[in-house]
């Protein structure tokens, strides 16, 4: 009997960046935690030699290989597809059902032209909602947040930057605002439009984890959070204080009307996938006509 296989390497080969495969490469991995799987990207492949390079590597290790594939030029495909049939490499097609699925609806066929990275019609729009959200990010409100599309509050390490700078990537204009103990949050946070404002929260354990392991990292010296009592730290790493802290957090947040997201289990991608979801239902249930947002999750041009 064969022994088991226990490490995959995914050949992601594209025609631009290889995000696309790589994604759904890291998708495939959370499935398989047995496995350690090592990503190979062949990005920007648009000739024959760039197709051969791929084979080439693949023919040193077909063992262990597996290939995504998201070229959408038909000759250079089909190439790369034939190479992994003589090899025994498993092919997945990640762009063909997609296609197909479009074709069989509109009835109209791909142009099967590779749109280069940098030129699709969001592009720009993508760039300026990373630069909002790191000008707006932690309370620096350097922009009115009658631009921002999406506003994120709740305490200190509840995940409001890393959340807003991936929401900033996929196109969206997101602010995100701190409530501290003893401190009123800005005017501006109740002048904003209720739908686009969603407040997160966190497991008051899970917090005091997070924030002693920062406390740690920068030594109590480098770490100055103010506090009603005038101490050092402020209760910043004190589950009781935690807890009255995440308590008044909490009635900020019923003051706004928002929805609130907890964050303790959700990685990164569900989280803003969550926060997407409830900002477009609220967004709709106050505005009778809804243009639609510059990406709903979507992922661009990035092959």
């Amino acid at each position: 009997m064969a022994a088991p296989v226990r490490v995959v390497d995914i050949h992601v080969v594209a025609d631009s960046t290889g995000d696309t495969g790589a994604r759904v490469a890291r998708a495939v991995q959370a499935q398989y935690p047995t496995l350690e799987v090592v990503v190979v990207r062949h990005p920007r492949i648009h000739d024959t030699s760039g197709v051969d390079d791929a084979i080439a590597l693949l023919r040193e290790s077909p063992g262990n290989a597996v290939v995504f594939c998201t070229i959408v030029d038909l000759g250079l495909h089909e190439r790369i597809e034939a190479a992994c049939r003589e090899l025994g490499v498993p092919f997945a097609d990640l762009m063909a059902p997609a296609l197909d699925a479009v074709f069989t609806r509109v009835g109209q066929h791909p142009s099967r032209i590779v749109q280069p990275v940098g030129l699709a019609a969001d592009y720009f729009e993508r760039i300026h909602a990373m630069e909002f959200a790191v000008a707006n990010d932690d309370g620096n409100l350097s922009d009115s947040l009658t631009e921002a599309e999406i506003v994120l509050v709740g305490a200190s390490r509840t995940g409001k930057t890393p959340l807003s700078m991936y929401l900033g990537y996929l196109g969206y204009r997101t602010a995100n605002v701190p409530l501290v103990t003893g401190v009123a949050p800005p005017p501006a946070l109740f002048e904003a439009a209720p739908w686009k404002v969603v407040g997160l929260t966190i497991d008051p354990e899970r917090l005091l984890a997070i924030r002693r392991r920062r406390v740690d990292l920068m030594g109590a010296g480098g770490l100055h959070v103010a506090g009603s009592d005038g101490g050092h730290l402020g209760g910043y790493a004190d589950l009781g204080r935690i807890y009255d802290e995440l308590d008044e957090v909490a009635r900020i947040q019923r003051r706004l009307g928002c929805p609130v997201l907890d964050t303790t289990s959700l990685a990164l991608e569900e989280a803003a996938g969550r926060v997407i979801e409830l900002v477009t239902a609220r967004r709709r249930a106050h505005t009778a006509s809804v243009a639609p947002f510059p990406s709903q999750l979507s992922e661009g041009p990035d092959r």
